[in-house]
């Protein structure tokens, strides 16, 4: 088992001899390839129709690649582990050049693109954002390359809160239960008793609630236990630092809001409006996070964060000038996984059954051997 300062160092598992052995030994998928290919886009149209249904959101376009100046692009935490891919292009034989970063989340963009595109109070907007991620361990649910529904909200200051927050995500656990039903009803064979249904409520725990119950054991290994109590959960305030003197799992200084003070149900002081949506994977019999989400910072707590993190200098860049200046608007935001999302649906054991990428031969060996045909 990892230690606590150890879990930190970001996803995925660490050696393929540890993939080897926790990929499932008896699996068989459930739907063949075709099946599978039709099974994804039924899913992606019945979640982004009812996730802009149920929030107010509409689709609109994302970028792929930023200018490196403007400051959007998602660093994902606030160590420095994980550092997009950068280039140069020699526009005008280098007369005007840009130097352009893939991006590795919409997150920030967003909120610049709630404002560009007019959003008012209460309406949001919705991406089929893909990204490239150089820096994971290839495993069994991390790739290189990410696709997600990220999506953008504005909202009031009143509705900077933890309850607005909590219903904000009963709204999508809505929407993914319903995909769910809408898969099994056109594909019957994946509802099966070998892996159980997502339970119809998703339960809520602050990160410190969890690190009371199993104050020995690092993140990852307390969210494996406390799924088998609960196999749906949203957990809070994940990037302050806890009681044992380590957060629950890091997060960047400039969008979601951490240190923002907040009540536990029975009164006790917390902190942080974001958090994560974990289930448990019955077919890999992992945890399996969905989504990454929260109110985003306002003046004050990005100021607040930055400082804690170390990262002051970042106030010279365009978006963080926008919302220390009030010209971006409050917001809420997240992501949720595509392929993580199929995964669990379609009962897949591995992403490369859902999402066409680059795998290490070695993984592609293993998945062989576990009758896991990856896609190429």
């Amino acid at each position: 088992m990892s230690t606590k300062k150890a879990d930190l160092a970001g996803p995925g598992i660490g050696t393929y001899e540890e993939v080897e052995r926790i990929l499932p030994t008896d699996y068989k998928p459930l739907l063949n390839p075709k099946d599978t290919q039709r099974a994804i886009f039924a899913v992606k149209s019945y979640i982004e129709e009812n996730l802009c249904k149920e929030l107010n959101l509409m689709m609109v376009q994302v970028p792929l690649i930023v200018d490196a100046e403007s400051g959007v692009n998602d660093m994902l935490d606030r160590d420095g582990s994980r550092t997009p891919i950068q280039f140069h292009i020699s526009n005008d034989y280098n007369k005007h050049p840009i130097d352009a970063q893939v991006v590795q989340a919409a997150t920030k963009w967003k909120r610049v693109a709630l404002k560009q595109f007019g959003m008012k109070t209460g309406e949001g907007i919705c991406t089929d954002m893909r990204a490239v991620r150089k820096d994971y361990f290839l495993d069994h649910d991390h790739s290189a390359y990410v696709d997600q529904w990220d999506w953008e909200r504005a909202i009031t200051e009143n509705e900077r809160n933890l309850e607005y927050l909590k219903d904000t995500v009963r709204k999508i656990w809505k929407v993914l239960k319903g995909a769910e039903t809408h898969a099994q009803k056109l594909f019957p064979q994946l509802k099966t008793s070998k892996y159980p249904n997502l339970p119809d409520e998703i339960t809520f725990l602050h990160a410190e609630e969890i690190l009371e119950r199993y104050p020995d054991l690092p993140r990852k290994a307390r969210e494996t236990e406390i799924l088998q109590k609960y196999p749906a959960i949203f957990i809070t305030g994940i990037g302050w630092v806890l009681k044992d003197g380590y957060p629950h799992e890091m997060r960047a200084a400039d969008y979601d809001d951490w240190v923002t003070e907040t009540k536990s149900s029975d009164g006790k002081p917390m902190h942080g409006l974001n958090g994560d949506i974990l289930v448990w994977n019955p077919v890999t019999k992992r945890r399996h996070e969905l989504s990454s989400m929260g109110i985003r910072v306002n003046a004050t707590s990005l100021k607040k964060q930055l400082e804690l993190s170390g990262q002051l200098d970042s106030l010279q860049f365009p978006y963080h000038r926008g919302i220390m200046n009030g010209d971006l608007p409050l917001s809420i935001g997240g992501g949720i996984g595509q392929s993580r999302t199929y995964m669990l649906l379609l009962r897949t054991s591995h992403l490369g059954e859902v999402s066409v990428t680059v795998w290490p031969k070695i993984l592609k060996e293993i998945c062989h051997k576990k009758n896991i045909d990856v896609l190429e």
